[in-house]
């Protein structure tokens, strides 16, 4: 069973093994909420099902929703029915990947492991690895699979809610690890949210830090020297993971896992959730 990562490597020997497995493309695009699509039936890995990060991850549209933000997550029944329909199952090891250093497969990584189901590993290095080491891919889409019952278990996440975060701002048993790139943390520009600047208190780890020049992460004994250089006297444990819509966060959650440093909190509303209600704090800089 594979739980954080999976190289090429290994995806090639699930392939052969027998063992039941699906592989999920979650390539996606914010400013063009259709290209990730377009990329996938341009080429994705054989038998790929496509994972719309509008449309399948999150609540749009007037949706009940788990948590609030511009990507709220779904209720847990709407997400299992969902992965019933694509025919996933709970027997199955389930890979992940996208064309975008890990951003939005970290999402569906998540969410599975939110709704109880270990088997669940990142692409290492995403479609551009698998390409680059030969590996075949289909265009188009696929033939469409049967219909399973995926049920949910005890959830093997974290999740926080906003007012979690607020309750337990400046205390020493909430760490805020903010994945978004630098200048946004800083207030110094805000292309997607109305508000800018960040969450007073919160420490800064852009999501990309986590991979190395080809794309994927860095060694587990790195990646721990880093978070913990990060994190200073603070409990790994206490870490509650953001961004801006609790997307890109993952990656920083996925690596502290890699590390050896433990499960940690996510807050899925994120920068957008919390800049909605004016009277919370807002630091700069």
């Amino acid at each position: 069973m594979y739980t954080t990562l999976i190289s090429v490597e290994q995806l090639q020997a699930l392939e052969h093994s027998g063992q039941p497995y699906m592989v999920f493309d979650c390539s996606f695009d914010l400013v063009q909420p259709d290209a990730g699509e377009q990329q996938y039936r341009a080429a994705h890995i054989p038998g790929a099902v496509y994972a719309h990060l509008n449309d399948n991850l999150s609540a749009l549209h007037g949706s009940a929703a788990e948590s609030g933000g511009r990507h709220p997550l779904p209720l847990m029944e709407a997400f299992a029915t969902w992965l019933s329909s694509v025919g996933f199952s709970n027997d199955m090891q389930a890979v992940v990947y996208d064309r975008n250093g890990v951003n939005y497969a970290g999402r569906l990584w998540w969410m599975l492991k939110w709704a109880g189901h270990a088997a669940v590993a990142v692409l290492d290095g995403g479609l551009q690895a698998w390409q680059a080491a030969s590996g075949a891919v289909n265009t188009g889409t696929e033939p469409s699979k049967f219909t399973t019952n995926f049920v949910p278990a005890q959830s093997l996440a974290a999740l926080v809610a906003t007012e979690t975060v607020a309750d337990n701002l400046g205390r020493p048993t909430q760490t805020i690890i903010d994945a978004r790139a630098t200048p946004r943390f800083k207030g110094e520009v805000e292309p997607l949210d109305p508000v800018a600047g960040h969450i007073p208190g919160a420490l800064n780890r852009p999501f990309s830090q986590n991979l190395g020049p080809d794309g994927k992460f860095k060694p587990a004994a790195q990646l721990r020297a880093e978070f913990e250089a990060l994190l200073g006297n603070r409990d790994p444990a206490s870490v509650v993971h953001h961004c801006g819509s609790g997307v890109s966060a993952n990656p920083n959650l996925i690596a502290m896992e890699i590390a050896g440093l433990g499960t940690t909190g996510l807050y899925a509303g994120s920068w957008s959730d919390w800049c909605s209600d004016p009277s919370r704090p807002v630091a700069k800089g």
